[in-house]
């Protein structure tokens, strides 16, 4: 079991893998209410550089979200997200695609009131075949262990 205390930078999580569905590709455009035609439109994505339909970008950020959540056992001390930096697209997401999410713990830094932590992850999108589709530091608040002793590490 781990807490924010006992993070440290380095450390590596997997999440369980998935196959991306047309299912999933139709429930995200319609979400978002974005038809464009790469994602909707078999003929005209045969014809671009690609060849194919691809899922969204904001699909693989959501994603990534999903599947890391439950990694650490720390969902019950989340106060709330910071916010998501230098995510990076590799390489496009297909029908057919199973990806997992791995997390890597980039960094944790106790704030002025030692009552909450920042916790700062890496998440990677990995694709079957372990091409990065996407990856990114997404930051987390954290509500610290009463009479932890928890202090700043980091990469």
């Amino acid at each position: 079991m781990h807490s924010f205390e006992s993070l440290k930078p380095g450390q590596t999580f997997s999440s369980n893998a998935r196959t991306l569905t047309e299912t999933d590709l139709v429930m995200f455009c319609m979400m978002m209410g974005d038809w464009h035609a790469i994602h909707a439109d078999e003929q005209y994505a045969k014809d671009t550089r690609i060849g194919r339909r691809m899922f969204h970008g904001t699909f693989g950020i959501s994603l990534a979200i999903a599947q890391s959540a439950d990694l650490l056992p720390l969902s019950n001390r989340i106060i709330a997200a910071l916010g998501i930096k230098d995510w990076s697209f590799k390489a496009p997401l297909f029908i057919g695609d199973t990806v997992h999410t791995e997390l890597v713990i980039a960094g944790t830094r106790v704030a002025s009131d030692g009552r909450r932590g920042v916790l700062s992850r890496t998440l990677r999108l990995v694709k079957h075949d372990a091409t990065v589709a996407q990856e990114g530091l997404a930051e987390l608040l954290v509500e610290l262990e009463a009479g932890g002793n928890a202090r700043e590490q980091s990469t």
